[in-house]
C-alpha cells in the first residue's frame, strides 16, 4: 500500500538534496541489534530508497514498517518488493517528503542520510518524536546530539551505525557543579 503526501510548503525539501545510496543487506541484524528492536516497535525508514532495510526487518523480526520516499520510481520498487514477500500487513510505503510526512507514530527511526540532512532533521525529531524514540543513522552522526551507543564493523564505508534517543542525546550536556 502506498500512500501520497504533500503536506504543507517548506523550505527544505528530500527531492534532490540527498543521493540515495542502498544500505548493505549485511547491516540488517546490526540495525536491529544497536535499535534494540522489538515486535512490538514501529520502524520508519527516512528516505527508504527501494524499501529494502524495512522489507528485511519486517520479513526476519516481524516488525511493523514505514518508509518515506520521495523518488516515484524507488516507491514503485519498494511496493513491488513489499508484494512480492507477502508484506503489505506489515510494511507502508509513504510517496512524500521526510521533512513534510508526520513520523510521530515511529518508535525506531532509521536515516542514512548525509550529516547536513540530519542537521536539518533536528527539528523534525525534537517535536514530532516522543521521548526515548531510537534513532539510527549509518555513518553520518546528527551534529549537536550525543549518541547514546555505536557499532563499527570495520568496512571502510557504511562502517558504524549511532543510536540516539530522544529526550537524552538531543538535550544539552551539563557538568557537575564541582567540574574544573
Amino acid at each position: 500500500m502506498t500512500y501520497s503526501y504533500s503536506g504543507s510548503s517548506a523550505a527544505i525539501s528530500s527531492s534532490s538534496i540527498c543521493p540515495w545510496v542502498p544500505t548493505s543487506s549485511e547491516l540488517i541484524d546490526s540495525i536491529a541489534k544497536i535499535a534494540m528492536l522489538k515486535s512490538s516497535d514501529v520502524f520508519y525508514d527516512l528516505g527508504c530508497g527501494d524499501g529494502r532495510v524495512i522489507i528485511e526487518l519486517a520479513k526476519k523480526y516481524r516488525v511493523r514498517c514505514v518508509g518515506i520516499e520521495i523518488r516515484k520510481e524507488l516507491v514503485d520498487d519498494a511496493l513491488r518488493s513489499i508484494e512480492r514477500n507477502g508484506l503489505k500487513n506489515w510494511v507502508r510505503i509513504i510517496h512524500g517528503d521526510m521533512f513534510k510526512v508526520p513520523i510521530s507514530e515511529a518508535s525506531v527511526v532509521y536515516m542514512y542520510l548525509l550529516t547536513s540532512i540530519n542537521e536539518r532533521l533536528k527539528p523534525k525529531l525534537e517535536l514530532e518524536l516522543k521521548p526515548y524514540t531510537r534513532i539510527v543513522t549509518l555513518d553520518f552522526k546528527i551534529p549537536g546530539w550525543r549518541y547514546v551507543s555505536s557499532l563499527s564493523n570495520g568496512r571502510s564505508w557504511q562502517s558504524t551505525l549511532y543510536l540516539y534517543i530522544r529526550g537524552i542525546s538531543d538535550k544539552p550536556q551539563t557538568l557537575p557543579r564541582n567540574y574544573s
